[in-house]
């Protein structure tokens, strides 16, 4: 069983059935080549990363509400209750050891992180537009650029630089940004369904 074959299957089947379920794909040439299932996806991954095949979702949501119900907004779900979570241990959590890690952990992952991760999603709505590494990258150095704006005009207000003050302008601009972000995002998947 080489893998190279496996391919050649995966090419065929596709070229001959382009609307085929990418299910009953790895399943046809599973059952071939008598191939475990990861196998095969593995190969289909490799075709696809050297553009050989084209894996598309044949109904991507095409709405606010159907993609925030969707799997899609995994990213979106999970910073949300990022930022609740970390205003919880902030604000009702006891300042005591065991509990005190757990707000540097949140709290170093709300500054450092999700700010910048926010407007790279809002810069760069497509998955293939950044690799994973590049994408953790900017969002560190842009949270950084983000927190220290935040402060520079937190400095001029009557508010000033407190923790208070820290807390709620970067949850609003986080969430801000994750908003825009949805909705280009959003904004894509009608432009692919369009096509």
């Amino acid at each position: 069983m080489k893998e190279e074959d496996i391919q050649k299957n995966i090419i065929q089947i596709v070229r001959n059935e382009p609307d085929i379920r990418l299910q009953d794909l790895v399943s046809r040439v599973s059952r071939m080549h008598e191939a475990p299932y990861y196998l095969v996806i593995r190969n289909l991954y490799k075709l696809k990363m050297d553009g050989k095949i084209l894996l598309e979702n044949p109904s991507p949501p095409s709405s606010l509400s159907t993609y925030v119900k969707s799997r899609y907004s995994l990213w979106l779900w999970a910073v949300i209750l990022s930022i609740l979570t970390t205003i919880i241990t902030i604000y009702l959590l006891p300042q005591d050891s065991p509990f005190i890690y757990l707000r540097y952990a949140l709290g170093s992952i709300f500054i450092l992180y999700l700010p910048g991760y926010s407007l790279i999603e809002t810069l760069y709505p497509e998955k293939e537009d950044l690799e994973g590494l590049e994408r953790l990258a900017l969002s560190i150095g842009l949270s950084l650029a983000l927190v220290s704006l935040i402060g520079l005009m937190l400095n001029y207000t009557p508010w000033g630089i407190r923790l208070g003050p820290i807390i709620v302008s970067l949850a609003i601009l986080t969430f801000m940004l994750t908003l825009t972000a949805t909705l280009r995002k959003v904004g894509y998947m009608k432009t692919v369904l369009s096509k």
